[in-house]
C-alpha cells in the first residue's frame, strides 16, 4: 500500500489575523523610533498580550519584542505558559526562541524569516553559528569567550534548591 501524503501545514485565520497584529506593531515600533519587531502572545483562555522591540528605547538588549510579551504574560498569570500561542513579525532570535521555550508556550509563528532581517540590517547568523560550534569553540577570540572554573563552593546553591522546601519547580 503507497504511504499517504502527510497533511500541508496550513495557517489558520487566528495565525493569519494575529501575525497581521504583530506586523503592524512592528511597524508602528519604527515610527516610534524603535526595532522593526512585534510580537502577540495568545493564551489558552484567549487573553493576549503585545510586545515591540524595546532595546533601544530601554537600554536593554533584551527588550526584543517576543520576550517583551512573555513577560507580560507571565507577570499575569506565572511563568508557566503551557499551551499558548506566540505570533512573532519576524523569526525569533536564539534568544526568543530560548525564552519561548523557557516560557513553555506550545506553538510559534511567525512571518518574515531571518534573512529579510539580516537583510534590514539585523544579521543573526552569528549567534546562530556561535552556538552551532559547541562549547569547545568558545575560547579566547570567539564572539564571547566562556571559560569554566571550578571553585570549592559551586554545588551550594543546588544542595540549597534541593534542600528548600518552599521551592517552585521550573
Amino acid at each position: 500500500m503507497p504511504a499517504r501524503p502527510l497533511p500541508q501545514p496550513t495557517a489558520s485565520a487566528d495565525a493569519e489575523r494575529f501575525l497581521a497584529r504583530a506586523v503592524e506593531l512592528a511597524t508602528a515600533n519604527v515610527a516610534d523610533g524603535g526595532g522593526p519587531f512585534g510580537a502577540v502572545l495568545v493564551l489558552p483562555d484567549g487573553r493576549t498580550f503585545e510586545g515591540q522591540n524595546r532595546v533601544t528605547r530601554d537600554n536593554d538588549p533584551t527588550a526584543h519584542a517576543e520576550v517583551v510579551a512573555i513577560r507580560r504574560a507571565a507577570a499575569a498569570v506565572g511563568f508557566d505558559l503551557t499551551g499558548a500561542a506566540l505570533y512573532a513579525s519576524c523569526e525569533p532570535c536564539p534568544l526568543c526562541l530560548a525564552a519561548a521555550l523557557w516560557a513553555r508556550i506550545g506553538t510559534l509563528h511567525y512571518a518574515a524569516d531571518r534573512y529579510a532581517a539580516a537583510a534590514a540590517g539585523f544579521d543573526d547568523a552569528a549567534f546562530y553559528a556561535y552556538l552551532d560550534a559547541g562549547p569547545e569553540a568558545h575560547g579566547p577570540g570567539s564572539l564571547l569567550a566562556v571559560t569554566r572554573t571550578e571553585i570549592a563552593s559551586q554545588g551550594r546553591p543546588f544542595r540549597a534548591w534541593s534542600e528548600s522546601e518552599g521551592r517552585v519547580e521550573y
